[in-house]
């Protein structure tokens, strides 16, 4: 154990390049979201929150939520998985990744074990069918207009792509004021 929180760089460089997997194309990613690759994705980040011991979901709209078993107040940090239809390697896995490690790297410390950290991929932050989807899910904006709606540019409902993704029927995570 040490004083001070430490950063595993060999453990976080391996999940950074293990999430690059799903969908990498040159030196970029193809991981839209709700696509076969996407969800793929998502199950393997909600496994490694799992592994953290974090309570990991795939929620009714496809965000990958890893909620501490700490009580108190917690601090949330994410960003997406999901690309652009050529997005790059790191651009929202960055964030995803780091919050992952910071939480992992706080649990192994003695003098930070207790602090609560959550670990966010929000779904479609890149707008395939409804920019923002899983935030906006997240902080309780309205979005069963979007859900119904929202289409991909090939024509999918996001209904349907959640449906598909089997997503569909499984409750939102939402804001804990409380925590």
């Amino acid at each position: 154990m040490h004083d001070f929180p430490r950063i595993n760089p060999v453990r976080l460089l391996d999940d950074l390049k293990t999430l690059r997997s799903f969908g990498a194309n040159g030196p970029g990613v193809v991981r839209l979201s709700l696509s076969p690759i996407d969800m793929e994705a998502r199950r393997w980040l909600a496994g490694r929150m799992t592994d953290a011991g974090l309570d990991a979901i795939i929620d009714g709209v496809g965000t990958v939520f890893g909620r501490s078993r700490k009580s108190g107040p917690a601090l949330v940090i994410g960003s997406h998985t999901d690309t652009q239809p050529t997005g790059g390697w790191l651009d929202g896995a960055l964030g995803v990744i780091y919050g992952l490690e910071i939480a992992r790297a706080l649990d192994e410390c003695a003098a930070t074990r207790d602090f609560a950290v959550d670990v966010a991929s929000w779904i479609d932050e890149e707008g395939t069918f409804s920019s923002f989807l899983g935030s906006r899910s997240f902080v309780g904006d309205a979005i069963d207009a979007s859900v119904q709606h929202a289409r991909n540019r090939d024509g999918v409902l996001l209904g349907d792509a959640l449906a598909q993704a089997g997503v569909a029927n499984v409750p939102r995570v939402v804001l804990d004021h409380a925590r």
